[in-house]
């Protein structure tokens, strides 16, 4: 098998029925990645050393989805000279704003490049991903490529309106 290029972490198993999204656009792509469940605050040691050892285990991009206080990303980015990508998970208390702003405010120096709440941002993280590996993979880039093609052409043909019928009049 190969080695992962990205990881996909959680900070608790809950968030997998929203992540489990970014993982399967990764799978569609064929990037190998690997998903796993770390908290901030409740495995704060094993976080920040999966953190530090991702990139000499072939690591090229990290996705974390936290919610509430959110700040999974953040103290991974802070581990980590990896791209870090943050995707806020929806919650009850405040749909998911709570775990937006605190992903989304990092101090300068410590980026995380964040995306949407829920599982369009774990989609679109999992695309970004994607996007960031094809830099330096051809296939990769054509593959994206025939996606957004594929996409293109679906909203062409499911937006298109039939003639009008009758006469036009003059």
């Amino acid at each position: 098998m190969t080695s992962p290029l990205v990881a996909v972490m959680m900070g608790s198993k809950s968030d997998w029925e929203t992540m489990r999204a970014a993982s399967e656009v990764l799978a569609q792509f064929g990037v190998p990645h690997e998903c796993r469940v770390l908290s901030a605050h409740r495995t704060p040691d094993e976080t920040a050393k999966y953190a530090r050892t991702s990139a000499a285990r072939g690591i090229q991009v990290i996705i974390a989805a936290s919610g509430g206080a959110a700040h999974l990303a953040g103290v991974v980015a802070a581990h980590t000279a990896l791209p870090v990508l943050g995707v806020p998970m929806q919650n009850n208390a405040l749909h998911g704003l709570d775990s937006l702003l605190s992903t989304v405010q990092m101090p300068a120096g410590i980026p995380v490049g964040t995306l949407a709440i829920g599982e369009a941002g774990a989609r679109n993280a999992a695309l970004l991903a994607v996007r960031i590996l094809a830099l330096g993979r051809p296939d990769l880039l054509a593959k994206l490529e025939a996606f957004h093609k594929e996409q293109a052409a679906k909203v062409l043909n499911e937006t298109a309106v039939p003639p009008a019928s009758g006469p036009t009049g003059a």
